[in-house]
């Protein structure tokens, strides 16, 4: 009887923990709002304004009231956060570097509003109610650009960025020095098409680009072009040809030709950071780096489907290299050039 009656209590106690606990949890997420602005990618791009979607999403689990407005064009982006800066929500997320300058305006004309902008780091200071998360993305396209180079078979890949500027070009030589890193293990040289369509949205631009990389020999193209990239994806599955996705697994669009995807989890950069003004941090005036270290980029699970075993062994091998600063991955045309020097 003793023991049935300890055995009830124990319960009770758990159940009680729990309910305190989730109380705690509701307590500083109760009554709190986020919105979010796309960029002109829009919300369902199957990319980074999508990722960043899924992380308001797990906002709203925990009570949260979230909304978003997207951006047909570049206009919309001072009207879409004039529009919701009136709802005065706790946050306003703008989501991508070609809303820069649209996000400094508005944190300067609304004070007691704050602001959050992905792929952009403002000066320490400058705009006390504005904080930026940025990305290595130079990390993980390190990663992929050194599985594509052990990958390809005509000794040729290629590469299309959506529009140039300091953000991209992380991509951009990343996957280069990734490349020539792998070159340089094998012992051979491996040719890199690189062009820029400038834009994020067009797929058929995007579709194009890639079946004429492919018909110039090129077996595996990496994308980072937002929703436009989806065209290359469309193009390796008509043809048969391997492509690296990015921002979000993109294996789903074409699972017998995504190779891996470059991750950029801008998802847990939108769920942290808005965590962090719940809980009173102030974090205005700031920029967060999101990086391989805490997992803030990297590869899927799902490349193991088709990279071999002994392969992404080597891959997580040059992942620790990265993390401990045994290699670094550069962001610009002249690192890059030093860089490959150096490697011989």
């Amino acid at each position: 009887m003793k023991r049935k009656l300890f055995c009830l209590l124990l319960v009770l106690v758990l159940m009680l923990t729990f309910v305190v606990s989730c109380g705690q949890k509701d307590d500083k997420t109760k009554g709190k709002k986020v919105a979010m602005i796309t960029d002109i990618g829009g919300i369902n791009d199957e990319s980074f304004n999508q990722s960043a979607w899924n992380g308001m999403l797990r906002l709203e689990k925990e009570g949260v009231e979230i909304s978003f407005l997207e951006s047909a064009k570049e206009a919309d982006y001072k009207t879409n956060l004039d529009r919701k800066t009136e709802e005065k929500p706790d946050l306003i997320w703008g989501i991508g570097f070609m809303m820069a300058d649209a996000v400094a305006d508005a944190s300067k004309a609304h004070k007691d509003q704050l602001y959050a902008i992905i792929d952009v780091g403002y000066p320490d200071g400058e705009l006390p109610n504005a904080v930026g998360a940025m990305f290595h993305s130079e990390e993980s396209s390190f990663l992929v650009g050194y599985i594509a180079g052990h990958m390809t078979k005509t000794d040729h890949v290629g590469f299309i960025l959506g529009m140039e500027g300091d953000v991209m070009f992380r991509f951009q030589y990343g996957y280069l020095a990734g490349v020539a890193y792998a070159a340089k293990e094998l012992g051979k040289e491996i040719k890199v098409d690189c062009v820029t369509i400038n834009t994020f949205g067009d797929t058929a631009v995007g579709k194009a680009t890639a079946t004429k990389m492919y018909s110039d020999g090129a077996d595996i193209v990496y994308h980072a072009a937002g929703q436009a990239g989806s065209g290359a994806i469309t193009a390796a599955k008509e043809l048969g040809k391997w492509v690296i996705g990015v921002d979000l697994d993109q294996s789903p669009l074409a699972p017998d030709n995504v190779l891996t995807s470059a991750l950029k989890n801008v998802d847990q950069a939108v769920y942290g950071l808005s965590k962090k003004v719940f809980d009173g941090e102030q974090v205005g005036g700031k920029t967060f780096f999101f990086g391989l270290k805490d997992g803030g980029v990297g590869i899927p699970e799902t490349s193991s489907k088709h990279v071999p075993k002994e392969i992404l062994d080597k891959t997580k091998e040059v992942e620790k290299k990265i993390i401990d600063g045994t290699i670094t991955c550069p962001i610009t045309e002249e690192e890059f050039k030093a860089w490959k020097e150096k490697l011989g």
